[in-house]
């Protein structure tokens, strides 16, 4: 039998029993000769400059190189709309990297969750008792992008398990260890060289041009203001990256720990994740978010709440509900750091505290 075929039965086997279903696409069969646990190079060898990451079905986009250096992480005390778990402030080494360009899009997150050569859990079907290898999200039971507009637009509402999981995706069928950046990894590429409140300054009066947020006069060409627009509409960073205040709110690798910072390595810190489904940064702030919100220093965290509308049990582990300011971007480290190498996503379906108004 070859190996194709040993796939498909396997995969088969599984629908019979009620865990998950398969429909092998044309232009994404690939996907089946590539064994879920593929191995990615620690180390690229690339040159230092940005390029074009283009995949299946042809779709592109652009990772922006980010040399390293050394930067302080954090507010300082003075800083207007410091919270106190921007602190206190401290010099974090980064190595160098690969950074999106701009938020993931829709364009990018629909070659995965609209793959129909991954396994699907349906949402009738057990519960499996251990993360998955490689899976796609199960349908959403609304508009996955809220009518914000689609083509071009950041792709939005996805849980951090989803976003962990485009990227385990996105190693398999590039060879390339893309990943979530890590919360320093995201503030030393937002800052771009800047220690002020933005990565262009402290002048609030100018975020506008550089940021779609909650005190933006301006509508865009096809949307009504208070939504996302397309991805690199505003003025990029010194680095060449856009949209890393305001838009949507990018999800980080990291778990959250107020205190971290009391207690962070000065080289490529990382709060590692476990199989937790709540209590992950996400940064940048949104278009929903007051200025203060979209500082380069800002931090937002995770929790229960933000399922509250809901109305699945057990509660969805791809989608958040209502949550429509939630993106991310990816990173790829030129070489990865050795308590990162071989990380998966690690999150499996449960039945929750309910209600969790009290959470």
């Amino acid at each position: 039998m070859t190996r194709r075929l040993k796939l498909l039965a396997a995969f088969t086997l599984s629908t019979v029993a009620g865990t998950a279903a398969l429909v092998p696409a044309k232009d994404d069969a690939k996907a089946l000769e590539t064994p879920a646990d593929a191995k990615v190079p620690a180390k690229l060898d690339l040159p230092p400059k940005t390029f074009t990451e283009t995949l299946p079905g042809g779709i592109k986009f652009e990772m922006v190189y980010v040399p390293g250096g050394t930067f302080d992480m954090g507010s300082p005390e003075t800083e207007a709309g410091r919270k106190d778990d921007e602190g206190p402030r401290h010099k974090v080494t980064i190595k160098p990297m690969w950074v999106g360009k701009t938020e993931v899009t829709w364009d990018e997150f629909d070659r995965w969750v609209k793959n129909e050569s991954i396994v699907v859990y349906p949402k009738d079907a057990p519960f499996p008792k251990t993360a998955d290898a490689l899976s796609r999200p199960t349908p959403p039971f609304v508009p996955e992008d809220y009518n914000h507009g689609h083509e071009g637009y950041p792709a939005i509402c996805m849980s951090h398990h989803a976003a962990m999981m485009y990227c385990h995706w996105l190693r398999i069928v590039t060879k390339k260890g893309y990943r979530l950046p890590t919360e320093a990894e995201w503030e030393y590429a937002c800052r771009a060289g800047s220690d002020k409140a933005y990565s262009f300054g402290d002048a609030v009066a100018n975020l506008g041009e550089y940021a779609n947020y909650q005190g933006s006069t301006e509508k865009d060409d096809e949307r009504p203001k208070g939504t996302t627009i397309k991805c690199g509409t505003k003025k990029p960073n010194a680095f060449g990256l856009f949209d890393m205040h305001g838009n949507v709110a990018e999800w980080v690798l990291d778990k959250y720990d107020a205190d971290f910072y009391k207690k962070s390595p000065a080289v490529q810190p990382v709060n590692k994740p476990g199989d937790q489904k709540w209590g992950h940064v996400a940064r940048g702030g949104s278009f929903k978010d007051a200025a203060e919100k979209v500082r380069s220093a800002a931090r937002l965290v995770s929790g229960h709440a933000w399922m509250r509308n809901d109305p699945q049990s057990p509660r969805s582990i791809w989608w958040l509900t209502k949550r429509d300011e939630i993106g991310f971007r990816v990173a790829l480290p030129v070489e990865e750091q050795k308590e990162l190498v071989g990380l998966k996503p690690m999150v499996v379906k449960k039945i929750e505290h309910d209600p969790v108004e009290d959470n």
